[in-house]
């Protein structure tokens, strides 16, 4: 199939942008203002995600569409702009066209790769079932339903090992990803869920954080870290540093020769550049993000341009951190040499303006620094919500998610407590196929599967753990 161009007004200019993140969309919204301009923005999800705010929705405080917009909402009055929705497969650089699934193939004069990032198993892409990580709605939700499974089962569960197996948690990765969500699953089984069960004690679970280097937080200052150590200590966080990940399986993750059984386990502990790159043939660093000139081109392909978290960018010796203010900037910094190039104007390198780091502790602890300025404790907490709900897209998210704290932190209780099966289908073959005691068992019957009655292969039987079960 040859590759197609929009209907185009004469002398105007095709745009593609791959990804709608926030170096995306910020800048397709900045191209859009421009009518000698036509934008296509592909991505293969239909919502721009506030990615900050997933660990909120994988512990119970938002939910998925608190922190997501359809990507065609934020150009529905804009006639110059096209929205498609499916996976990008193909870059032909020579030939200026991108192809995807379906029929999407599509000629540009400009490109703006923006797809993003995801994590990294450093070649273990097998712990992935194991330990998810938190890059996606999807992803999030999933932890959200493992979390919350856990307590459950723990409810219905009779042997205390497995008991305690249930009611361990584990996040790797000290970064802020992994800071925010230790202190989050800590916070709600000691001030949420422990007034919801009468088997168990939520308080009394565990929750470890694990990181291979010296410290958390390494891209703090040393004395922002120390305070968050201690932050976490105050909520029951047991924080393991210089400690490597060996293995990841089903009954919990190795460090070293020490075993930590869990049934829950998270991975924040380090990302790589979307698949997309790799097929560029151009330069890429280590993660796979491309290396990119002082204006965010390719070399040698001066209408394609790299943004967010697939651009390695160094300045002053410095990589740009991979942050939403960081990719936030490089869209409009993409923006402006496109608009340069048809004002007749020389392009303009990037400079990247730091605006500081931000990470939440719990209900009401946050560290946050810029420059030389460094706050903690309550009114650093304060300064993060106030600029998260700022930065997330649209008033009425805005909105919502600055409510739905107040309430939560008023009353201690987070709305969003639900467990989404994977399984969709309610035919009774499948009920029976998951709980095969169900509907077989009548009440008060002393012959009733408990949770030390188990099959060989050790499955639980009960029609109440069935519905809890990962």
């Amino acid at each position: 199939m040859d590759p197609i161009t929009p209907p185009l007004a004469l002398g105007q200019k095709h745009v593609v942008v791959l990804g709608a993140g926030f170096a995306g969309l910020t800048a397709a919204k900045a191209l859009a203002r421009h009518s000698a301009l036509y934008v296509t923005v592909l991505d293969q999800r239909n919502h721009h995600l506030f990615q900050p705010l997933l660990y909120q929705v994988a512990t119970s405080g938002l939910s998925p569409a608190d922190i997501a917009v359809p990507i065609r909402s934020q150009f529905a009055r804009k006639p110059n702009v096209s929205v498609h929705l499916g996976r990008v497969t193909w870059v032909n650089l020579k030939e200026r066209w991108v192809g995807g699934e379906g029929d999407v193939r599509l000629r540009y004069d400009y490109l703006v790769i923006a797809c993003g990032a995801q994590h990294s198993y450093f070649g273990k892409s097998e712990w992935e079932d194991f330990a998810p990580g938190l890059k996606t709605l999807e992803q999030a939700t999933e932890l959200r339903r493992r979390i919350l499974s856990a307590f459950e089962q723990a409810e219905n569960e009779r042997d205390a090992e497995r008991q305690r197996a249930l009611l361990s948690f584990v996040v790797v990765g000290a970064g802020p990803t992994g800071v925010e969500l230790a202190g989050a699953i800590a916070d709600i089984s000691r001030t949420v869920l422990v007034r919801d069960f009468r088997r168990i004690k939520p308080s009394r679970a565990r929750v470890f954080l694990v990181e291979a280097g010296p410290r958390i937080l390494p891209s703090f200052s040393e004395k922002l870290g120390v305070r968050a150590h201690r932050d976490l200590a105050a909520l029951g966080v047991e924080v393991r540093t210089e400690a490597r990940v060996t293995a990841v399986d089903a009954e919990g993750v190795m460090l070293g020769s020490e075993r930590l059984a869990s049934r829950t386990v998270v991975w924040a502990a380090g990302v790589q550049a979307e698949y997309l790159t790799r097929g560029l043939g151009v330069p890429l660093d280590r993660a796979g993000r491309v290396q990119v000139a002082a204006d965010l081109t390719l070399p040698g392909h001066p209408e394609v341009f790299a943004a967010g978290d697939v651009a390695h960018v160094e300045l002053d010796g410095k990589l740009v951190p991979g942050v939403a203010p960081a990719a936030m900037q490089m869209g409009r910094a993409v923006a402006r040499n496109v608009l340069a190039d048809l004002r007749g104007r020389p392009r303009t390198p990037f400079r990247y303006k730091d605006k500081g780091a931000m990470a939440t502790i719990g209900k009401h602890r946050a560290i946050a620094e810029t420059g030389r300025a460094r706050l903690t404790g309550f009114v650093a907490w304060v300064a993060w919500l106030f600029i998260h709900v700022w930065y997330l897209v649209g008033f009425k998210n805005r909105f919502g998610v600055f409510v739905t704290w107040v309430w939560s932190y008023l009353f201690s209780t987070r709305g969003a407590r639900l467990i989404t099966e994977r399984e969709w289908r309610l035919s009774p073959k499948v009920a029976s196929e998951r709980a095969p005691h169900a509907g077989k068992v009548t009440a008060g019957d002393p012959t009733a599967p408990t949770s030390d009655a188990r099959p060989p292969d050790g499955t639980t039987t009960t029609a109440a753990a069935a519905l809890v079960a990962d």
